[in-house]
Order: structure tokens, then C-alpha cells, then sequence
């Protein structure tokens, strides 16, 4: 059981979010009320009946009731309002930046102009409580040439974004299988991250590695299954963004007791705690610290490491890197000081 000293800790200490769907930050509240201002058919009478829908066997029928969710979204005023209502939720969990991934492909292909959904993310962003950039991501469910149109459409708000990723469903859909476009987007001087080893084996993690040259593995969980792989990922500091609500929720691990998250950092792996689809998967970043927390022997050394895996990974300026790694220092300096917390 998790005592009130480490829940404190937990809740309030300085954190980055690195691994954020903002259409899976999409409450089924907002959900109803942008398909009435929308004038949007749901299939579903309540929001209590569209929440007792969250309930998930896997990736594929969790990505069915996702894309029907962002259904409603239309306009850039609906953008604007996700995207605000999940930074001022992070906001309230004592996240200080966040990098927060979309999904174009989800919204054009249902006739939304480009423009209209990155304008409105990126506005919020603007206008927004925390520190807040894009990572445009491709669905891996679709084709390459897909995505190499998907970034044509994009290139004319490049300053909007400031990287790529690979999301949507894994098995059967190889890194590899994005090798073109991620090699442009590289030329382009984009960040490079893709999700790899949550439902895909090791392999996928090394071909994000290798052939998609990424700097950033999204969940990668499953890297411990190859030894040699995780002393790579140790050796070579390539985050891990683990997220250890929806790991559970999703049957990556039966339960929280069974996550791995305490033996990678034990093995060295720069792994870090964030909240994916927070609205679907029950908790945004907070409750997934306290969730891992509560289950796994982990303590105050392990937060503040955690802490400053976020800010180390983060795409960040060095300078404000280390403010932000400044800040995670002085937070636990104080409460060593004041709660005589063993670090």
C-alpha cells in the first residue's frame, strides 16, 4: 500500500509527459458534447454507456471505439477544446511539458482539412498552462504511401510539429514497412520516435532502431524478452515511454503487480511513466504513478529518477533541459529536508 509521503511525492513532483495521444485524452463528456454542437449521431444513449464501453481485450477492439470517438471531431474550435482540456488536466498532475502526439490520417480521412486540426492543437498549445510541442504520427495500419502523403499535406506546418512517430496497431505491421518516409522526415530534421515491443516482439524495437533510425522508443516493454537488446537500449540511453495504465488495461501484463517497469530501470533502461489514452485507459499521468507505485516496491529514488527521465528524454533546448532538471532536484532536495525522504 502506498503511503501518503509517496503519494504526495508521486503527484507532486516535476514530470514531461512523452507519450500522449491527444484523441485518446477525448472524455466521453466531451465526447457528447462536440456531437451535440456538432450535430453528431452517436451509437451510444449516455456518457455512462459510452464509458461502460471502455472495456478493452486488446489493442484492435480498444483502436475500434477510439477512431469512433474522434468522430466528433470537426471543426478547429473542437481541436482547440481536447487539446485544452488535456493540458489543463496535465496541468493539475504537476506536468511541466508535454509532447503530445496526433493523428491526421484519423481526421482527413474523414474529410477534415489538415489545417483545421493542427491549427487547433497547436493553438491550445500556445495558449495552454505547460510547455506543449507536436509529434505528427503515422498509423501503421495503413499504407506507406499513405504516409508519404500524409507529410506532403504537413510540410506547409512544419513549424507547427516537431517530429514524427508510428502509432495504431503493431502486429503484422513492421517498422520497417515506414523505412521511406521516416528516412525523409529524417532529411527533414524532424525528432524520430515510434511505438514498438507493447503487442510486437524485441525485433520491431531494433528495426525502429536500425532501419527507422529512431531516438525514442514508444512502450517498448517487451525488450527484456532479449538480453542483448536491453543492454543496447541501457548502453545507448534510448528511452522507454512506458505506460503503465494501459499496459494493464490492454493485457500486455495480467496486472500491475506483474509490470516491469521497476526491473528496467534496475537494468539501467531510461524509462519513463505516461499515460497514453488517458480517457480510455483510466488514469492520466498521476494515476499512473500512483497505480505503479501502489503495486510495484518502488521509492523515492525511483521517482526522482523517473522525474528526471522524462525531462533527459525530452526534446527539449539544453537550456531549458536542465531548468526543468534543476527544478526535479530542488523539488526532491526539499523533501528530503523536509519529510526525511531517503534518496
Amino acid at each position: 500500500m502506498l503511503n501518503d509521503q509517496m503519494r504526495n511525492i508521486v503527484q507532486q513532483m516535476p514530470k514531461a509527459e512523452l507519450h500522449i495521444h491527444i484523441e485518446g485524452s477525448l472524455e466521453p463528456e466531451l465526447i457528447f458534447a462536440l456531437a451535440q454542437r456538432n450535430g453528431v449521431s452517436l451509437a451510444y444513449a449516455s456518457v455512462d454507456e459510452l464509458r461502460a464501453a471502455y472495456a478493452f481485450s486488446d489493442l484492435q477492439s480498444f483502436l475500434d471505439i477510439y477512431y469512433a470517438g474522434a468522430s466528433v471531431l470537426l471543426k478547429e474550435q473542437d481541436f482547440y477544446d481536447m487539446t485544452m482540456a488535456y493540458l489543463v488536466r496535465s496541468h493539475a498532475d504537476n506536468v511541466r511539458h508535454a509532447e503530445i502526439f496526433f493523428d491526421p490520417q484519423t481526421h482527413t480521412a474523414r474529410g477534415v482539412p489538415f489545417d483545421t486540426m493542427i491549427n487547433g492543437i497547436w493553438r491550445a498549445c500556445q495558449d495552454g498552462p505547460i510547455s506543449a510541442t507536436l509529434i505528427m504520427c503515422f498509423l501503421r495500419h495503413l499504407s506507406e504511401d499513405d504516409a508519404i502523403a500524409t507529410l506532403e499535406e504537413a510540410l506547409p506546418f512544419r513549424d507547427k510539429f516537431i517530429g514524427v512517430g508510428l502509432d495504431s496497431s503493431e502486429r503484422g505491421h513492421p517498422p520497417e514497412k515506414f523505412a521511406r518516409v521516416f528516412e525523409r522526415c529524417r532529411q527533414l530534421g524532424l525528432r524520430l520516435v515510434a511505438h514498438a515491443g507493447e503487442e510486437g516482439p524485441p525485433a520491431y524495437i531494433e528495426t525502429a532502431l536500425d532501419v527507422l533510425n529512431v531516438e525514442r522508443i514508444d512502450h517498448g516493454v517487451r525488450c527484456l524478452e532479449d538480453p542483448e537488446l536491453s543492454a543496447r537500449l541501457a548502453r545507448e540511453r534510448i528511452a522507454l515511454t512506458v505506460c503503465p495504465l494501459s499496459n494493464v488495461k490492454l493485457r500486455v501484463f495480467g496486472e500491475m503487480e506483474q509490470h516491469n517497469l521497476l526491473t528496467l530501470l534496475e537494468a539501467g533502461l531510461v524509462a519513463t511513466v505516461n499515460s497514453d489514452d488517458p480517457a480510455y485507459f483510466g488514469g492520466y499521468m498521476n494515476d499512473n504513478f500512483v497505480a505503479v507505485f501502489e503495486a510495484l516496491p518502488l521509492t523515492a529514488v525511483h521517482a526522482r529518477q523517473l522525474a528526471r527521465n522524462s525531462f533527459t528524454a525530452a526534446f527539449l533546448e539544453p537550456e531549458a533541459k536542465r531548468a526543468f532538471l534543476a527544478e526535479v532536484d530542488q523539488f526532491f532536495a526539499n523533501a528530503s529536508a523536509n519529510a526525511n525522504v531517503s534518496l
